[in-house]
């Protein structure tokens, strides 16, 4: 599996901003309120990929008082990091269209508080999706005992 490139992220991220606003635009009338209930829930998702990415770091470098990680656990984790990378993507693209939208009409009620859950929602997102990067980076193996060492003192 390669490693995520974050040039590909930053262009999803971008095309999809761009189709959500087209589409906000068009039916923002008919839909419903953004809900505030994704900061927290992405938040919680970030700190624990950071921390998964945290202690897979100290146990592929053998750390004291760590275990050994088994090697079907890496890959899982690193299948979970590219995924949240991706979806971290194009949600985050999602609110930054919600929210170039927004911020245009900025003088009214609902608006406004939109534009800050859209502009919110999108923090946690970037912030899941570098979270998603630390642990894809984490996962990467030494390949040799030099490596390993090196590993280590990060």
């Amino acid at each position: 599996m390669r490693p995520t490139k974050p040039g590909i992220l930053v262009g999803l991220v971008v095309i999809v901003a761009l189709l959500t606003w087209i589409v906000v635009k068009q039916f923002y009338s008919e839909l419903p309120v953004l809900p505030w209930t994704a900061i927290p829930t992405v938040m919680l998702l970030a700190v624990g990929e950071f921390y998964s990415g945290w202690m897979t770091k100290a146990r592929i470098a053998r750390k004291p008082g760590t275990k050994p990680v088994e090697p079907l656990a890496v890959a899982r984790l690193a299948a979970l990091a590219k995924a949240s990378a991706y979806v971290g993507a194009v949600f985050a693209g999602v609110f930054a269209g919600f929210a170039i939208f927004d911020v245009q009409l900025f003088t009214r009620e609902v608006p406004r508080a939109e534009f800050f859950i859209a502009a919110g929602s999108f923090a946690a997102f970037v912030i899941l999706i570098c979270a998603a990067l630390y642990l894809e980076h984490a996962c990467k193996i030494p390949k040799s005992p030099e490596d390993l060492k090196a590993r280590g003192n990060d």
